[in-house]
């Protein structure tokens, strides 16, 4: 029996897109990247996309790029920086898709790239978040001489530091596993509509607290503690340029250093344990140690984070008893993802489609002795 022709309804109904996905950009003076960074997400295929930007403020030639888009895109105006974590927040609520994709306007989509993670995440219920393989390069996406890797997920060490995945690595073999990682880089991620939902606390996905940096680490957190997990695939690529580099703070404003080191100290109080802390308390204590004497000793104009600690300390707490009447992960289970050396695990493809037993283990909160990864 010969396959339909082409245009047969049979070849309709098996080819139009079946999950919508919001793409979720906030520019500030981005206009270096942004076009090219549209350009590509537009081009993508096998999905219903709807494009939405948020910009904060920009000064630079960003408006004048994004009005070249029309009405293939959705463009959200703040009169004011509101940070990366509420703006995200404007776009994600701006939107009722299945899915939504943050994006950077400093990463560049292959083609295919938003279709491969939506599909990793359909065919694994109990998928929160989906991430790519982002491959570094250059400023002005400037090809570089080697493939090195960008992120392959996040992952967090006993010291309670976060890191991506394969960072400045070459692109070796060891990467091409689809595996299960503690959470993905906001840079290019897709978030299942329904956790969003889920793990939403005060009606924000991102905490707004955070303004910028670390955002997404105290999301895979929470979204852990909550049940949720996070495929990394590796068939879907796309290219990132890494401002934020590791041990160069120096390069870095110092706003940004100061908001880092407030969301250090944020995340913890929303998302550590008790448990994680008797298990880890000397690595976490020599770090925060470490960070408090460079802060005073070295980076003065961190020392406001400590301010904006006590400030926003109050609703942290509240955001804590939220998160933790709802946990769904016992403490050995969290433990066992802060490692030194990257946690991942195997995808079992067979036991995350049982949805039946997905959908039993998520409705048993505090019960968990098995990971859903």
């Amino acid at each position: 029996m010969e396959p339909p022709a082409c245009g047969s309804l049979y070849c309709e109904l098996n080819t139009v897109p079946h999950s919508k996905v919001c793409v979720a950009i906030v520019t500030c003076n981005s206009e270096r990247y942004i076009r090219r960074c549209l350009e590509a997400v537009l081009q993508q295929d096998g999905v219903s996309l709807e494009t939405v930007v948020v910009d904060n403020a920009s000064t630079d030639g960003t408006a004048e790029i994004l009005r070249e888009f029309g009405a293939r895109i959705r463009t959200i105006w703040n009169q004011r920086n509101a940070g990366f974590s509420q703006a995200q927040n404007q776009a994600v609520r701006s939107s009722a898709s299945d899915w939504v994709l943050t994006l950077n306007p400093d990463a560049l989509l292959l083609p295919g790239f938003i279709r491969t993670l939506v599909d990793a995440g359909e065919a694994h219920p109990g998928a929160g978040t989906v991430c790519g393989k982002l491959l570094s390069i250059g400023t002005g996406f400037q090809p570089l001489a080697e493939r090195r890797i960008d992120s392959t997920g996040i992952f967090f060490t006993p010291a309670m530091r976060h890191f991506d995945r394969g960072w400045h690595q070459p692109d070796i073999p060891y990467f091409e596993n689809m595996e299960y990682v503690f959470g993905a880089s906001a840079a290019a991620a897709l978030y299942r509509r329904t956790m969003i939902d889920d793990v939403a606390v005060d009606g924000h996905f991102f905490d707004p607290d955070f303004f910028a940096y670390r955002e997404d680490a105290d999301v895979a957190w929470r979204a852990l503690l909550l049940g949720w997990s996070c495929i990394y695939t590796p068939a879907a690529v796309a290219y990132h340029v890494r401002t934020m580099v590791p041990g160069k703070r120096r390069s870095v404003p110092a706003v940004i250093n100061m908001h880092s080191v407030k969301n250090r100290f944020l995340m913890r109080v929303k998302n550590a344990t008790g448990g994680l802390y008797r298990r880890y308390w000397l690595p976490m204590t020599v770090r925060d140690l470490m960070v408090a004497a460079g802060a005073v000793l070295a980076e003065p104009t961190s020392l406001p984070a400590f301010w904006h600690i006590a400030r926003c300390l109050p609703r942290a707490l509240r955001q804590r008893r939220a998160i933790m009447s709802r946990r769904r992960l016992s403490d050995a289970e969290m433990a066992s993802w802060f490692n030194y050396i990257p946690a991942a695990r195997p995808v079992h493809p067979v036991l995350d489609r049982d949805s039946s037993a997905w959908a039993a283990r998520r409705a048993a909160p505090n019960q968990a002795t098995v990971p859903l990864a």
